[in-house]
């Protein structure tokens, strides 16, 4: 049995639910004999009438309600059908019924169920040119491979490390494929929302959370076919070193949160000179005209895929050398891994940390080692890429990142 005080606030919030919601409602129903069914009056009738359903405790009366509703809604839309008919006020006063149904028993959940119901109902015309006009077909697509992967694939794989996996937990490798993709998404979305006016830095920044060196390269073959753009492509380069410092942070937090005190101050180093770099490249090139907006995949599953490859082999690999030879053989391995994806030989040496193998203390050397093979993978592909006039500005950002990366690692071990 409801308390009066409680029956009182229930009341209360269903009422307001039913009032936000028909006031928006209130605003389409238009005028005349074509007029919608149902306005402010009929959706706060409808949100006190499954309160006061709930509050006499008989769950028959509350699906005779919500049948009533239904029933009362069919008949509107089949009133008052149009060209182009719709259901959204009839669908939106059944689930008023039910707000003020929940509202007896968790009035704040209603109350903040009936914003969400009005903000829907009111962005009708910025929703409608989202899907229509502004989201592509490439990029639904990839919306609903990213929701596969996280809201089907993640919960059904096993949360345990399995023999037939190289004893790696499946659920944490695979989290950490949909934490990549949402990152890469993430960027895409920042570049397209702020347009050209940030040009290839944006740009860079973006991509370098799917591949930093992929990136450079890229820019480095767009500096050799416009030299005009040369110093863009350089800020557009730096910045994606920043992207790959600052993932390299999401993955210590992610995979072994015990070792962020002894790498934040390489991190906190690198990141701050990446970033210092990257903004002197910016500044020098006011006056370039930017590029157009990036289009296309939000993020690239085929990398996403292989780093989840790369991940297993290499952790297999570092676990197999570190238990035969040690940390310091290990913090090779790592090194070796490290020059194709910093990301998987840092997750690799922090999982070894996270389960024990390996004392967190020895986990900054075989980080700031592949870190330091995969900025020398970067300026190489630089040169390759860009040329000398490219790769040496490339190649000096990224040498002051990797220095200052290790600077706290040399000077406070």
């Amino acid at each position: 049995m409801i308390d009066s005080g409680s029956m009182l606030v229930g009341f209360a919030a269903a009422l307001g639910g039913g009032l936000l919601i028909g006031i928006e409602r209130e605003r389409r129903k238009g005028a005349g004999p074509h007029r919608a069914p149902a306005g402010v009056r009929t959706f706060a009738l409808a949100a006190l009438a499954g309160a006061g359903a709930q509050a006499l405790t008989q769950p028959i009366l509350i699906a005779a309600g919500a049948l009533f509703i239904a029933v009362l809604a069919s008949i509107a839309y089949w009133r008052n059908r149009t060209q182009d008919p719709g259901v959204t006020t009839e669908l939106a006063l059944l689930v008023t019924y039910l707000i003020g149904v929940m509202a007896m028993e968790h009035p704040a959940v209603a109350a903040g169920g009936s914003v969400v119901v009005a903000l829907l109902l009111a962005s009708r015309s910025a929703l409608h040119k989202f899907s229509v006009d502004v989201l592509t077909a490439t990029e639904l697509r990839d919306g609903l491979v990213f929701a596969a992967a996280a809201l089907i694939m993640l919960p059904l794989l096993p949360n345990q490390p399995l023999p037939w996996t190289l004893d790696i937990n499946p659920r944490r490798l695979w989290g950490l494929v949909v934490l990549f993709m949402a990152l890469q998404a993430a960027g895409y979305v920042a570049s397209r929302a702020a347009g050209p006016r940030l040009g290839l830095a944006l740009s860079g920044l973006a991509t370098g959370f799917v591949s930093s060196t992929g990136t450079i390269a890229a820019l480095g073959a767009r500096a050799r076919e416009k030299p005009e753009l040369r110093t863009s492509c350089v800020a557009g380069a730096l910045f994606s070193t920043v992207a790959t410092v600052a993932l390299l942070g999401v993955v210590v937090l992610t995979v072994y949160p015990s070792a962020l005190p002894v790498l934040w101050p390489s991190l906190l180093c690198a990141l701050v000179t990446a970033a210092a770099a990257a903004a002197v490249a910016l500044w020098r090139q006011r006056g370039t005209e930017p590029p157009s907006p990036p289009s296309g995949h939000a993020f690239n599953l085929l990398y996403a895929m292989g780093f989840a490859v790369i991940l297993a082999g290499v952790t297999a690999v570092v676990s197999l050398v570190n238990t035969g030879w040690g940390g310091s053989a290990a913090a090779i391995a790592t090194a070796l891994a490290g020059a194709f994806d910093v990301h998987a030989a840092a997750t690799s040496t922090l999982s070894l940390a996270a389960e024990g193998k390996l004392a967190t203390k020895d986990v900054p050397l075989p980080v700031l080692v592949a870190f330091s093979t995969n900025a020398l993978m970067k300026g190489i592909a630089a040169f390759i890429g860009g040329g000398r006039a490219y790769g040496v500005w490339v190649v000096l950002g990224i040498t002051l990142a990797v220095t200052a990366a290790w600077l706290p690692f040399l000077l406070f071990r």
